[in-house]
């Protein structure tokens, strides 16, 4: 891309990254992620904003393994990927496009909502080429969205998308709730982060409700209530031997490990993703460990995994999960950078220990 397009790539892409601002700081010397026999089938998923959208394309693209997920304040599979972007496929103009169409369709919908039945065709594509699972894998899995009252980040209709592209694709409407209360653009917890309604670092709320277990017990069933504090390990692990350099990820992630986890195999992963500006570069574990989920995986035998991004200067300076191309433009598919990473770690600790 050459002129006054090149200048502009950076401001915009800045300009997105900035309207998606939603958690881990480094850590102490990091250890090789656990093998622990762990049932790759029995996966689940769930992201904040950047990593809403994320979780909404990994779910889609290992759809015969993961089971469910859970999209707080994201939208529908692909909605960054431009018409422009698919005629011209030319790294970083095409890239421009699609932060543009993120900002004014994906987050606000000054440009229009997104396209529920457009991005189901392209799923479709996708699937039809290989590069995703068939969309039939997508019938049993149960999807809890989220969007909060106050929420001005990633705008109410845009949720509605994201969950009108699922039952699209194949999820039985059943299996889907759109959850609709007080809340900014947040995780919300039943105690800790900031006050309820309040959009800002480290982007956890505390409204009274127990986020992290509604969304667990919605793609697995009734739960045992949490423990009163973690009991098992935050293991800090070397990021390093899943990606490349450029892949956009931090050197170190998290994963907390149930004590039953290590004693047993046969336990089930669920991936969290942070959003924007909430990772442990940016605002420490505050989202790992005041989010709850360690508390629910400690009584009902989930392994959570935390994956880590990066903030990038001039291409992610707020560490989100890439939805709209940074890293490449098959940023879609099982082998996109970021969604092989991620995968690759699941099946690391599904490894017989």
């Amino acid at each position: 891309m050459e002129g006054h397009k090149a200048e502009a790539a950076p401001l915009v892409l800045a300009a997105l990254i900035a309207a998606l601002s939603l958690s881990a700081r480094p850590a102490l010397a990091a250890e090789t992620l656990p093998e622990l026999g762990t049932d790759l089938n029995a996966t689940s998923i769930s992201g904040l904003s950047s990593g809403a959208f994320m979780a909404v394309q990994i779910e889609v693209a290992h759809s015969t393994q993961i089971v469910g997920a859970g999209i707080v304040a994201g939208g529908p599979y692909a909605c960054a990927e431009s018409e422009a972007s698919r005629l011209v496929p030319f790294w970083p103009s095409a890239v421009l496009q699609n932060a543009q169409q993120a900002l004014n369709e994906c987050m606000k919908t000054t440009s229009g909502t997104p396209d529920p039945e457009a991005l189901t065709k392209r799923a479709e594509e996708l699937a039809k080429d290989g590069a995703i699972d068939p969309l039939a894998g997508l019938a049993d899995d149960n999807v809890y969205l989220f969007s909060g009252n106050e929420d001005q980040t990633v705008t109410r209709p845009v949720v509605e998308a994201a969950a009108a592209f699922l039952k699209d694709a194949g999820v039985k409407a059943g299996n889907l709730t759109l959850v609709e209360k007080e809340g900014g653009h947040a995780f919300i917890t039943e105690q800790g982060g900031a006050a309820c309604g309040i959009t800002a670092t480290p982007y956890v709320s505390d409204c009274d409700y127990d986020q992290a277990k509604a969304i667990l017990a919605w793609i697995y069933g009734p739960l045992t209530g949490p423990s009163a504090e973690p009991k098992g390990q935050f293991i800090v692990f070397d990021q390093q031997p899943f990606s490349e350099p450029g892949d956009g990820f931090a050197d170190e992630g998290m994963v907390y490990v149930p004590p039953s986890c290590t004693e047993k195999p046969g336990c089930r992963v669920h991936i969290a993703l942070h959003g924007c500006e909430q990772s442990r570069e940016t605002v420490g574990d505050d989202f790992i460990k005041e989010s709850g989920y360690a508390e629910i995986a400690d009584t009902n035998r989930l392994v959570i995994l935390f994956p880590q991004a990066k903030a990038i200067t001039g291409i992610n300076p707020q560490g989100c999960w890439d939805w709209w191309g940074y890293t490449g433009l098959d940023y879609l598919g099982k082998d996109a950078p970021q969604i092989a990473a991620i995968w690759a770690m699941v099946e690391q600790l599904a490894k017989k220990p």
